[in-house]
Formats: C-alpha cells, structure tokens, sequence
C-alpha cells in the first residue's frame, strides 16, 4: 500500500468510516465532503479533493453514498425501510415470521461513535 493510501486507512485503524466494517482487500478512499464531476472528468469543486478528505470505506458504502453529503447519505440509508416494506415480498415474509425486527433508530456512521469529525 502506498504511503497517501496508508494515512487513509490509519484515519480510522482499517474500519469503514461510514459502516464500520473491517477493511479488507480493494478499499475505497471516499471524499468525505463530496466531488462532483463534469462528463470530461474536471472536478466542479476541486476544493474538496484532498488527501485530507478521504477517508477509508468499504466498497458498498462508498458506491451508495456516491456523490452525496453525508447527511443526504443518512437519509438513504434511513429509508431503506420504507423501501423494503413497499418492494420486497421477502422482506414483509421474514418479518411476519420474526426474523427482521425493525427499530425506529436514528442512522449513526462509525466515525461519529469514534471521531467529532476529520
């Protein structure tokens, strides 16, 4: 692992920043506050790609939370109930047989138990 991608997953000791999860082979560096950019690849606010804003993320976290803010990101994840409960016949099956319990829990990444922020 290079040098810049070593500081990234020493932020958080090999954990996702958004999930938790350990880290293991193929690792995103995520844009904390995100990029955006245009079809010929340059970045709408360059302001925002430093090494100082990447942080470690599992690749389903980082391809879920794409281009959002961390708190459009939250409100994904917040409602993938609903959209289990709207969608998916085997959901709604694995909750009347008590296999799901759905909490009404607030969505809370894993830096905010262990960091104020970066």
């Amino acid at each position: 692992m290079n040098n810049k991608r070593q500081v990234i997953f020493d932020k958080s000791g090999g954990y996702c920043w958004y999930c938790g999860c350990m880290l293991g082979k193929g690792w995103h560096a995520d844009h904390f506050y995100p990029i955006r950019r245009n079809p010929d690849g340059t970045c709408l606010n360059p302001e925002n790609d430093t090494e100082a804003n990447k942080v470690p993320s599992c690749p389903q976290c980082n391809r879920m939370k794409s281009s959002m803010s961390i708190e459009a990101f939250r409100a994904t994840v917040g409602d993938f109930i609903n959209s289990l409960n709207n969608y998916s016949t085997q959901y709604k099956f694995a909750k009347k047989y008590l296999l799901v319990e759905e909490t009404q829990a607030n969505v809370t990444f894993w830096f905010e138990f262990n960091f104020k922020h970066i």
